[in-house]
């Protein structure tokens, strides 16, 4: 079922950053932050954390986003819900 997943994309296209792929790089980011205290004079392994853990915060967003309103499935959602209201009667 997995192998039948990956297969189905064509060649050549990106992966989505998942919410998985997300939460791994907030970690390694606040890793290289918080947990890391040797320097290399090429570059900043800080900055690199904070990097880090801003793209995964910005992929966590996206990926939430698609996940509850931009994927087909929310959307077929929205739409049979909006089917079902009903205009309520008038009483006077």
């Amino acid at each position: 079922m997995l192998r039948r997943g990956l297969a189905a994309r064509p060649r050549g296209y990106a992966q989505r950053v998942t919410i998985g792929t997300s939460i791994l790089l907030i970690a390694i980011g606040a890793i290289l932050k918080y947990a890391v205290t040797a320097e290399v004079d090429a570059i900043d392994i800080q900055t690199c954390g904070v990097i880090l853990m801003l793209v995964g915060i910005l992929g966590l967003v996206l990926s939430l986003l698609y996940t509850f309103m931009w994927s087909p499935q929310a959307q077929a959602r929205a739409r049979r819900d909006d089917d079902r209201y009903e205009q309520p009667t008038r009483r006077y």
